[in-house]
């Protein structure tokens, strides 16, 4: 029975014509596989199966997907989420290299909650730096993060009332069942980078994971350093995200969901 397996042309010019002609031929295909995205066993000779190329500083992990949960595509991510992705798909161990992360990426705090918004609970992540972040260039310590997403679209919000509006070209990356990234659009239209990404993939309940499939979508919301702090229940957290709208110190946007 022939494969239904999906290369895509990203994923294609990655591994060459040769290596993508054999997975489709089903010489180097798995057959049965663990999907990358929500862990579940599936079967690329009975379902439509995507192939999913982690890419990472130094070297890349193909792995395979359900086409419901993720479609073909090139995934850019750190070395050391290389390393967690390779653990969580083989089930065994690999060594890690020292951290080598970006200062901008490294003081960004996420946390992830529902949020309820006119009668429905809605994903959503809440990102607060841990110190102010400053314009590139810019020499006079203020705080510019707010203005700086404001620029790439996010809407300010005074209360959180309604769902704010879809910002094209971003999206949340769930794979192999956990959050790895927040994606933004690449230079000149090109592949998406990482505007956040976890030092290691970041757990998120079955509640937060069953609100995200339904809407497939993720609300994120962001604030300056001090404006929310670490809450440990989601009333608190939405209480804080309550002050701080009320207070001119939230942002916020609709980003699609990449994965399950």
């Amino acid at each position: 029975m022939p494969r239904m397996l999906d290369v895509s042309d990203e994923v294609r010019a990655e591994i060459g014509d040769e290596e993508a002609d054999r997975l489709l031929a089903g010489e180097t295909a798995p057959g049965s596989y663990d999907c990358t995205s929500c862990r579940t066993p599936g079967d690329c000779e009975q379902e439509r199966t995507s192939t999913v190329l982690f890419i990472g500083d130094e070297t890349a992990v193909l792995a395979f997907a359900h086409a419901g949960c993720l479609p073909s595509q090139v995934v850019k991510v750190t070395e050391e989420q290389l390393q967690g992705a390779v653990r969580s798909i083989s089930g065994g161990s690999a060594e890690l290299e020292p951290e080598r992360v970006a200062p901008e990426q490294a003081v960004l705090g996420v946390t992830s909650g529902l949020v309820l918004i006119s009668g429905e609970l809605h994903p959503a992540l809440v990102v607060e730096p841990t110190s102010p972040i400053a314009r590139p260039g810019a020499t006079g310590g203020g705080d510019d993060f707010l203005p700086l997403l404001i620029e790439q679209g996010f809407m300010p919000l005074s209360e959180l009332s309604a769902v704010p509006p879809v910002l094209h070209g971003w999206s949340v990356l769930l794979a192999v069942g956990q959050l790895h990234a927040v994606l933004q659009p690449g230079a000149d239209g090109g592949r998406p980078v990482a505007w956040w990404q976890a030092h290691q993939p970041l757990q998120v309940t079955d509640g937060w994971r069953t609100a995200a499939n339904k809407h497939q979508q993720v609300l994120l919301f962001a604030a300056p350093v001090g404006s929310i702090g670490r809450q440990p229940r989601e009333d608190l957290l939405r209480d804080a995200l309550d002050k701080a709208a009320a207070n001119g110190q939230l942002v916020g946007a609709a980003l699609p969901l990449a994965g399950t």
